[in-house]
């Protein structure tokens, strides 16, 4: 009886993702625990034309995994094993319920890990990764999720059991692995998968830098990757976001700091202390007013453990949150925070401002009130203005939290009709049953 549940609790516990403004509850959550089970309940879903909406872990920012249209929730938490670990050709084979931070574990004796690491990689989970193509701050030199998938075992929108991509890299034929990852589950939900295992570096620096500007220590990301610095992570934070982090973890920042850069360098120890000395060279250049190198790993990583978990602290301010990800070009960078900072005050309303600074993936946080309508109606309104704003700039809606129901109609300020029209033939391409995640991604053709 646990394998399916139902009721209104169950219900209130899967109506949404991390995206809580959309919520909209499942008749029923079912839990296989393999491929062929995954397989029977989309056939059935199918067969009944019953909607279903694939689900790992919920950590989901953009209403993916929020099942619009009701129906049946399939979860794969159940689905967590690491199936084979080749360690000669370093990859690994795990079920897609499996986390990123398990992967790691796995072969973190190697001296191996899995690169893409979202915030919430302790429970994101591998599936949820490849729907989403999900990110990170490590991603400006290690690349998103698909740069680290060889193959799925993916159970397409009608029932069928297929096998994306291959063990080694470079197969031949179209590579329908790459239009699968990203997809956001409208083709079908990824069971298992081969992933790549990537080296840990010899030597790591973390390195602080603070400004009493924030336009300076965004100008400071555009020429230190100007001028060939390329770190693994290059995050902004701004005077929000330093408070609360302050607050929630102790932390302590220098006075009169109002942004700072958390940057990362990793390789030799020739190259590590090569690019910290440039990168220092830069932030001293636009006054940085204090810099700081961890003096230790645990240093470092209570540093990183802050970052990862700034987002949720902001639930100091406020009982919700709404978390954008749009993208400009990093040389834009210094104008859009500018943008953001004074919308914020135009709509009075609070927006803290983190970034993926290198690669121009920013992260407006907009804490709110879900109970009050009225805050609710500005924070969207300020979302819809600011990802505008992205786009005028040469930029995109979303970087790596994906579109799902969020930002579906905001598909237009990119794409015409037919440009729709062309995507939506390409989602079909594995199978077209109605059922698949219905409500995500693709706007309905205007008429």
């Amino acid at each position: 009886m646990d394998r399916v549940l139902s009721g209104v609790a169950v219900g209130a516990a899967y109506e949404c993702d991390a995206f809580t403004a959309v919520k909209s509850a499942p008749s029923v959550v079912v839990f296989p625990s393999s491929t062929e089970e995954v397989a029977s309940v989309v056939r059935f879903c199918v067969a009944n034309g019953v909607p279903f909406t694939p689900r790992g872990a919920g950590t989901g920012l953009s209403g993916g995994a929020t099942p619009t249209s009701g129906g049946v929730v399939v979860s794969l938490k159940r689905m967590a094993r690491i199936l084979e670990i080749d360690l000669p050709n370093r990859r690994l084979h795990a079920q897609c319920g499996a986390t990123n931070a398990q992967i790691t574990k796995a072969v973190e004796k190697q001296g191996l890990h899995f690169a893409p690491d979202p915030s919430s990689q302790n429970v994101s989970t591998l599936g949820g990764n490849i729907a989403e193509n999900a990110g990170g701050p490590h991603t400006l030199k290690y690349g998103v999720t698909s740069s680290h998938v060889l193959q799925a075992t993916v159970v397409d929108p009608t029932g069928e059991v297929v096998e994306l991509g291959g063990k080694v890299p470079g197969a031949p034929g179209y590579d329908l692995l790459g239009l699968f990852i990203g997809s956001e589950g409208t083709m079908g939900i990824a069971t298992q998968a081969w992933v790549k295992l990537t080296p840990n570096p010899d030597k790591i620096e973390t390195a602080l830098a603070f400004f009493e500007a924030p336009r300076d220590a965004t100008q400071s990301v555009a020429d230190m990757i100007a001028a060939g610095v390329v770190p693994p992570a290059l995050e902004y934070l701004d005077a929000t976001f330093m408070r609360v982090v302050s607050d929630a973890f102790g932390l302590e920042f220098p006075d009169g700091a109002k942004a700072f850069l958390l940057m990362e360098f990793d390789g030799t120890e020739d190259s590590v202390a090569r690019e910290l000395q440039e990168a220092v060279a830069v932030c001293r250049k636009h006054g940085a007013v204090d810099l700081h190198v961890a003096q230790s790993t645990a240093e470092r990583d209570r540093l990183w453990f802050a970052r990862k978990n700034a987002v949720g602290a902001l639930g100091r301010l406020a009982p919700s949150k709404v978390t954008h990800d749009g993208v400009i070009p990093r040389s834009k960078l210094p104008d859009m925070l500018e943008f953001v900072d004074a919308l914020a005050e135009r709509r009075g309303m609070v927006i803290a401002n983190l970034s993926h600074a290198g690669d121009g993936n920013l992260h407006p946080c907009m804490p709110y009130d879900d109970r009050d309508p009225a805050e609710v109606e500005r924070v969207a309104g300020a979302g819809e203005e600011l990802l505008r704003e992205c786009v005028r700039l040469g930029g995109s809606i979303t970087g790596e939290h994906g579109v799902g129901v969020e930002k579906r109609e905001l598909m237009r300020l990119m794409f015409n009709d037919d440009d729709i029209a062309l995507q939506a033939r390409a989602a079909a391409i594995l199978g077209d049953s109605g059922s698949c995640n219905p409500g995500k991604v693709l706007p309905e053709p205007q008429r």
